[in-house]
């Protein structure tokens, strides 16, 4: 390899993690037909409400979840079904939105939920909401996941034998 390709190598090296930040950094959309059982036991979390501390008690619920199951994603699979309010929280930037007078750290609620991303939790957002709200979804965690309807994918996920749980 000449000194001339070597360089042009070395800079196509430099920029892949450039490039595979536009390429992940768009939330992925599923469809109904996407979602399936993935482990022995399967929960959908169903987060629909705005309340922080409500919202914080389900992160807790869904830590000691995992933990009697030894943070095995293969032993359990948890979703997260957000829609209305409960958006609020996978969004790293609440400007523009109806919430952005509110106080939330979403550096550390991006965190937290990353953390439990790590262990196989996986966010489903709302289209619905997105859409009916004018949220900007490239304004949602990376790792979140969209889906057509939020109580449409509760339903699928019940039906496909997904245990539910809502926190009060």
């Amino acid at each position: 390899m000449d000194r001339r390709g070597f360089f042009a190598f070395l800079g196509l090296l430099g920029s892949m993690p450039i490039l595979s930040k536009f390429a992940y950094g768009r939330s992925k959309k599923l469809g109904f037909g996407d979602l399936r059982r993935e482990a022995e036991i399967n929960v959908v979390y169903h987060a629909d409400f705005g309340e922080e501390k409500r919202f914080r008690t389900m992160l807790r619920n869904i830590r000691n979840h995992l933990s009697v199951y030894d943070n095995d994603p293969t032993k359990v699979k948890i979703v997260i079904v957000a829609h209305g309010a409960g958006v609020k929280f996978f969004m790293k930037d609440l400007t523009g939105s109806p919430w952005e007078k509110e106080n939330i750290d979403t550096k550390a609620m991006e965190q937290e939920l990353r953390d439990l991303n790590i262990y196989g939790v996986e966010p489903l957002i709302c289209e619905i909401t997105i859409k009916r709200l004018k949220l900007d979804a490239e304004k949602l965690y990376d790792f979140c996941k969209i889906v057509p309807s939020g109580v449409g994918a509760v339903g699928e996920l019940q039906a496909k034998g997904y245990a539910y749980i809502k926190v009060q």
